[in-house]
C-alpha cells in the first residue's frame, strides 16, 4: 500500500501542481463525505429522531456542529463497519463509476493539452529556424548590394571627374573580375552612362558602335553564347539614352544596350535616380545558368547630393547607372549550405509585390495544411516585397509520450479508486494509510518549495563560494603578515574579483546587443585599477618572459567617476589578447589626455616610436587612432573640445602596446566581430570566445569613446580606445601615506621609455627622481656630490655592468664613501629570474632586487624593507584607514542578517575589527524579532535572498513596526524607550546589485546597500551617512 501511495505521489508530482490540487481536492471531498455519513448512520440518538427533527428545527441546529465537530470524528473511527458497509451498498458504485469516468475525461484532456503544447513548441522552434535563415538571407544580400554602391562612387570618381576618364573596358572588367570575389552573389556588374538625344552622334563615334535597342521579349542581361549584338536594332529615336559602356566578362555582351529601352529596365532607371537608392527588378530567369535572379540598379551622380535632395535635383545631376545581377538560388543554396547541420525545414523564397499572384524564387510551392512560417525579407527596396516560407521536412513524431502520459494518469486514478475501495472494506487502516498520505503530500509541498527558491536564487548563490574567498582573504589581510605573504594574499584578492566580474562576461555581449547595458558612475582611482590588473598577468608574463609595464600621464586627474568595472574589463582584455599572443619584448599601457596627444609634436611622437620599452620595434600607435572623430580637423577646429583641465569631463586615451605575432592583413576587418577569432587555430592553440573584443568595443562605445588598433605581422599590435569620464575630488578624509615624501632618488636606465614608468611609480610615493643615463656618470656624481644627499638609486638590469671585474671598483667606491649617507640600491630585474654570481652575492648587502612589473604597493614594501621603515600596512591602493572607520562604528550595535554561515562570519569580522558590536541573525524572521522596538541596534546589514522571509519582505514588516511604533508614540499610547522616532538603517548586501535590484531596495524601504564582502571604502561611504 505505501510503495502503490509512493508511486502515486511521485507522478501526480511530474503531471504538474494542477493535477495535484485536484487529487488533494478529492481526497477532502471523499474524506468529509464518508465521515458525514458514518456519523449519520453511527449516531443511535440521531437516527431515532431523524423522523422528527424536520418539526424541530433548533434541535437540528444545535446537533449540527457535534455532527461535523473532531470529536465525533475521533469516536467513531473504529467503531464497526455497519456505516461502511451501508456507504458501499448505497452510492460508493455511482462514486467510483463517476471517479473513473472523470478520470478517462480528464486523462484525455491531458492528452490533449500536452499535444497542443508540443505543437506550440514546434511552430517556435519552426519560427526560429526560419527568422534565422530569413536574417543570415538579408545580411548576406546587404553585403554585395553595398559592394555595388561602392562600385558606383568608384565610376563616379575615376570616370566622370577624371579629364580623360582613367578607367575604360579592359580596366573595369580586370577590377570588377578580380573583386568578384567580394561580390559572390553576383552573375555580373555593368555600367550605363546617360547620354541625351543631342549628344547620341557624338557619342557613337567617339565609342566606335551604335546604341542597340534591348530584346523586347526577354530583356534579360544574360543570353545565348551566340547571340551577337549585332543584329540587334539600333534603339529608336528618344528623349535620354542609357547605353552600357562597362561590363564585366561575364555579360560583356550587354555593351552597347540602351537600358532605357527595356520596360523593366527602363522603370527601374527612372526609380532609382529619383530614389537615390537600390532599386531591384522582378524575378527572371537566367539563360546561361537556368536560375531565378533579379538585377540591382543604382544611379551615379555627378556631386553629392544632401539627405533631402529633391527627385528633380537627383535626376538633374545623374550621369550614369550601376547594374548587378543577383542569383537568388545560388544565395540561399549557400545560406542553406552554410546552416547544413540543420537542414530539418524546407525553404521558399517569394516576390510579393504583389500579394494576390507571388512570384516563387526559390524552392518549391507549400502545398496542403503543412505547417509552415513566414519571414519578412527587406532587400533595400521599399517597393518590392519579398517573403520567406518554411516548413519541416519530416512529419512530427508519433505522440508516444503524449499517450503514456495520459494512460498513466488513468492508470494512477484507478490506483486512487482502488485505494478509496480498500479504505471502505479495512477501516483499521485509514489512519495509517491517511497519515502516510499526509507525509507524502508534505514532502511533495517541500520539494515544490526548495525547487522554486532554488531556482530563484541560483543566481545569488552562484557567487557565495567566492565571496567567502575574497571575505577571508579580506580578514587574512587583517592580520599579522609579513610582505611578502601581504603581496601574495593581495594578489590573490584581485584576481578573485577579477573572476566575479569575468563570471558575467557571456551575459555582457546579450544585455549590450538587446540595450539593456548600463554603466555605474563611481569614483576610482585609475592608477590603482591598472595596478591590480597588471597584478593578475604578473606569473604569465614571468612565465613567458615579457616585460609587462603602465604609464599614467601627471595630467589625468587622481580620482575619476565612471564606472571602473567596465574600464578594467576592457584593459584586462586587451592585455590579456597582447599577453596570448606576445613571446618576447613586452607590453606597454600607457594612459594620457586627448589634448596631450594631439599636441604632440612630430619629432616627439616618432621618438617615443623609436625608443619603446624593449628596445624591440613596435607599431606606431598614431595609426591606431588616425580615424578617430575626436580627432578629425572638424572636431580639432572645435575651442572648448578638449578643455579636460578646465571641464568636469575627462578625455582619456588608452593604448596597450605589444610586441606580438601581429594580426594578418586579411584578419584584421573582423577584429571586432563576435565569436570571430583571427584563424581556426587561434582558439585551439590561445583559448578564448572571440567575444572580448567585441564587448570591448561596446563597452567603448557606451562611454561615448572609440577604438582602433595597428598591427603589423611579426611586429607586433597597438590598440588604442578614449573614453569621457568626470573628473572626481578625493575626499579629504582619505588617509595617504607620506612616509617617502622628500626622499630622492635616480633611476638608472639607458632606455627613456622604461626609465619613464619607473620615475612615475615613485612620483607616486612622493619621491623626488632624476633619471640618469649611465651606471658610471652616476657613481662619479654621487662621489662628487657632497652636499646634495640621494636616498636611493634604482637601476635597470641593462644598465648594470656586465665586466665582473669592475664589481669590485664599485664597491670599493661604495666603501670609501659615509655608509649613513650613500643610497640605497635597487636593481630592476626583468620579469626572468634574477641569476646570482659571485660577484651579486657580494652586493647582496647593498643591493635589493625588484621584479618587474612594478606597481605602486609592491615597489613601496620594497622600499619600506630596504629604508628601514617597517613593515606598515599600506593604504596606496586607496584603502580607508582603520582609525576613520572605528571612529565612525566604535561601540555602535550592528545586527547582521543573512543565511549563509560563511557570510556571517566574514561580515561579523569586517565589523568587529572597526569596533562595533555585532549581533548575527540567520533568518529574516529573526531579524523581524530582535528589531521589533524598542531595540538596541544603531544599523541593520540584511541580506537580499534568503529562504522563507527574504531581505525586501523582512525589511517592509519592520518598516510597517516602526511606522506603527511612530504613531502609538505620537498619540502618547505607549512608552518605547527614549527615541522619538523610530528608524533603524537598514543596508542591502548583495554580491551584484543590478539596477533593477537597487530600485527594489528604495521601494521596500532599504536605506542603501554594500557589496559582499565589504570593501572599505564603499562601507565607508554607506556608513557615513548615519553615523557622522
Amino acid at each position: 500500500m505505501q510503495a502503490s501511495v509512493c508511486i502515486m505521489m511521485s507522478n501526480l508530482l511530474a503531471l504538474g501542481s494542477d493535477l495535484v490540487v485536484l487529487y488533494f481536492v478529492l481526497m477532502v471531498c471523499c474524506g468529509l463525505c464518508s465521515e458525514i455519513s458514518m456519523n449519520w448512520f453511527l449516531r443511535t440518538d440521531f437516527m431515532d429522531q431523524k423522523t422528527s427533527f424536520l418539526s424541530d428545527k433548533s434541535r437540528f441546529f444545535i446537533e449540527l456542529p457535534e455532527i461535523f465537530s473532531l470529536k465525533t470524528w475521533n469516536n467513531h473511527r473504529y467503531t464497526h463497519c455497519f456505516g461502511w458497509k451501508k456507504l458501499r451498498e448505497s452510492w460508493w458504485k455511482k462514486l467510483l463509476i463517476l471517479w473513473v469516468v472523470g478520470w478517462l475525461l480528464g486523462s484525455a484532456w491531458i492528452f490533449w493539452f500536452m499535444c497542443s503544447q508540443a505543437v506550440e513548441k514546434r511552430k517556435e522552434l519552426l519560427a526560429n529556424m526560419c527568422d534565422e535563415r530569413a536574417r543570415m538571407l538579408q545580411d548576406q544580400f546587404n553585403v554585395s548590394m553595398n559592394h555595388i554602391q561602392a562600385l558606383a562612387i568608384l565610376v563616379s570618381t575615376f570616370h566622370h571627374s577624371k579629364d580623360p576618364s582613367a578607367i575604360d573596358q579592359r580596366t573595369f572588367a580586370r577590377y570588377t573580375e578580380r573583386t568578384a570575389f567580394e561580390r559572390p552573389l553576383t552573375s555580373g556588374v555593368a555600367y550605363a552612362v546617360k547620354v541625351l538625344h543631342s549628344e547620341r552622334e557624338r557619342f557613337e563615334k567617339q565609342q566606335g558602335w551604335s546604341i542597340k535597342r534591348m530584346d523586347t521579349e526577354d530583356q534579360l542581361p544574360a543570353r545565348e553564347d551566340g547571340l551577337a549584338p549585332e543584329t540587334l536594332e539600333t534603339s529608336p529615336v528618344q528623349e535620354e539614352y542609357a547605353p552600357v559602356i562597362f561590363a564585366q566578362d561575364t555579360v560583356s555582351h550587354v555593351i552597347s544596350f540602351d537600358m532605357l529601352s527595356g520596360k523593366e529596365d527602363h522603370e527601374n532607371i527612372l526609380r532609382s535616380r529619383e530614389s537615390g537608392k537600390g532599386v531591384l527588378t522582378a524575378p527572371f530567369r537566367l539563360l546561361k545558368s537556368n536560375r531565378l535572379g533579379v538585377i540591382l540598379t543604382f544611379a551615379v551622380y555627378s556631386t553629392e547630393l544632401p539627405s533631402n535632395a529633391t527627385p528633380a535635383d537627383r535626376i538633374r545631376v545623374a550621369i550614369g547607372y550601376i547594374g548587378g545581377i543577383f542569383d537568388i538560388e545560388s544565395l540561399v543554396d549557400k545560406l542553406l549550405h552554410q546552416l547544413a547541420c540543420k537542414q530539418s525545414i524546407i525553404v521558399n523564397v517569394y516576390d510579393t509585390t504583389d500579394p494576390v499572384k507571388p512570384i516563387s524564387m526559390y524552392g518549391t510551392n507549400l502545398t496542403g495544411d503543412a505547417m509552415y512560417h513566414k519571414s519578412i525579407l527587406h532587400f533595400g527596396d521599399p517597393l518590392r516585397k519579398h517573403e520567406m516560407h518554411c516548413s519541416f521536412t519530416h512529419k512530427p513524431p508519433f505522440p508516444w509520450l503524449e499517450i503514456t502520459t495520459s494512460i498513466g494518469t488513468l492508470v494512477i486514478a484507478l490506483l486512487i479508486g482502488h485505494i478509496f475501495h480498500a479504505t471502505v472494506n479495512r477501516i483499521a487502516k485509514v489512519e495509517d494509510d491517511y497519515r502516510k498520505m499526509m507525509e507524502l503530500k508534505k514532502q511533495a509541498e517541500d520539494a515544490d518549495v526548495a525547487k522554486s527558491q532554488f531556482l530563484a536564487t541560483v543566481s545569488h548563490e552562484i557567487r557565495t563560494p567566492m565571496n567567502g574567498v575574497l571575505g577571508m582573504l579580506q580578514m587574512l589581510m587583517d592580520t599579522e603578515l609579513d610582505i611578502t605573504q601581504q603581496d601574495y594574499v593581495r594578489t590573490a584578492q584581485a584576481s578573485g574579483k577579477a573572476l566575479v566580474s569575468l563570471i558575467n562576461e557571456v551575459l555582457d555581449q546579450a544585455k549590450i546587443e538587446s540595450g539593456n547595458h548600463e554603466l555605474e558612475y563611481v569614483r576610482f582611482d585609475l592608477r590603482i585599477l591598472l595596478d591590480d590588473v597588471l597584478s593578475l598577468f604578473y606569473g604569465k608574463s614571468q612565465e613567458k618572459g615579457i616585460e609587462l609595464a603602465v604609464y599614467v600621464s601627471d595630467k589625468v586627474p587622481e580620482v575619476l567617476i565612471g564606472d571602473p568595472g567596465r574600464i578594467r574589463q576592457i584593459i584586462t582584455n586587451l592585455i590579456g589578447n597582447s599577453v596570448k599572443f606576445t613571446e618576447k619584448g613586452h607590453i606597454f599601457v600607457s594612459v594620457d589626455l586627448v589634448e596631450e596627444v594631439i599636441c604632440l609634436t612630430e619629432a616627439e611622437a616618432d621618438f617615443q616610436s623609436m625608443n619603446t620599452l624593449s628596445g624591440l620595434p613596435v607599431a606606431d600607435r598614431r595609426h591606431s587612432w588616425e580615424n578617430f572623430k575626436i580627432f578629425s580637423p572638424r572636431y580639432a577646429c572645435i575651442p572648448h573640445a578638449f578643455l579636460s583641465t578646465s571641464s568636469d569631463l575627462i578625455n582619456l586615451i588608452v593604448s596597450v602596446e605589444d610586441t606580438g605575432t601581429g594580426i594578418p592583413q586579411g584578419a584584421q576587418s573582423r577584429v571586432f566581430t563576435p565569436y570571430m577569432q583571427v584563424g581556426s587555430s587561434t582558439s585551439r592553440v590561445h583559448g578564448g570566445t572571440g567575444i572580448g573584443l567585441s564587448i570591448s568595443k561596446c563597452l567603448v562605445g557606451l562611454m561615448k569613446g572609440e577604438i582602433g588598433f595597428v598591427s603589423e605581422p611579426n611586429v607586433g599590435s597597438t590598440f588604442t580606445f578614449t573614453a569621457v569620464l568626470t573628473r572626481g575630488h578625493a575626499n579629504s578624509g582619505e588617509y595617504k601615506s607620506r612616509e617617502f615624501q622628500g626622499m630622492r632618488a635616480w633611476v638608472v636606465d639607458h632606455r627613456p621609455s622604461r626609465a619613464k614608468v619607473a620615475r612615475y611609480h615613485l612620483r607616486r610615493l612622493g619621491i623626488h627622481v632624476e633619471l640618469v643615463t649611465d651606471l658610471y656618470q652616476a657613481f662619479l656624481r654621487l662621489m662628487n656630490n657632497g652636499k646634495s644627499v640621494v636616498n636611493m638609486m634604482l637601476i635597470d638590469k641593462e644598465a648594470w655592468p656586465r665586466d665582473a671585474d669592475l664589481w669590485p671598483l664599485l664597491i670599493n667606491v661604495l666603501k670609501m664613501g659615509n655608509q649613513s649617507s650613500m643610497p640605497k640600491l635597487f636593481l630592476l630585474d626583468n620579469p626572468t629570474s634574477f641569476t646570482k654570481t659571485k660577484s651579486s652575492n657580494s652586493l647582496e648587502s647593498i643591493l635589493t632586487v625588484i621584479t618587474k612589473p612594478l606597481r605602486a604597493s609592491m615597489l613601496a614594501v620594497h622600499l619600506r624593507r630596504a629604508m628601514g621603515l617597517g613593515e606598515k600596512e599600506s593604504f596606496g591602493n586607496g584603502d580607508i584607514p582603520r582609525s576613520s572607520l572605528c571612529n565612525l562604528l566604535d561601540g555602535k550595535h550592528i545586527l547582521v542578517v543573512d543565511d549563509n554561515k560563511v557570510n556571517l562570519r566574514v561580515a561579523a569580522g569586517a565589523l568587529k575589527k572597526y569596533g562595533a558590536e555585532v549581533t548575527c541573525a540567520d533568518s529574516g524572521k529573526e531579524a523581524i524579532k530582535l528589531l521589533e522596538p524598542p531595540h538596541k541596534f544603531d544599523a541593520c546589514f540584511m541580506d537580499i535572498q534568503m529562504p522563507e522571509t527574504d531581505g525586501f519582505e523582512a525589511t517592509r514588516i519592520i518598516r510597517k513596526m516602526e511606522s506603527d511604533a511612530n504613531d502609538r508614540i505620537n498619540h502618547g499610547e505607549a512608552d518605547l524607550g527614549n527615541a522619538l522616532r523610530w528608524h533603524v538603517p537598514i543596508l542591502a548586501m548583495t554580491a551584484d546589485v543590478i539596477q533593477a535590484t537597487q530600485e527594489e531596495c528604495r521601494k521596500c524601504g532599504m536605506d542603501g546597500y554594500v557589496s559582499k564582502p565589504f570593501e572599505g571604502e564603499q562601507l565607508y561611504r554607506e556608513v557615513t551617512r548615519f553615523f557622522n
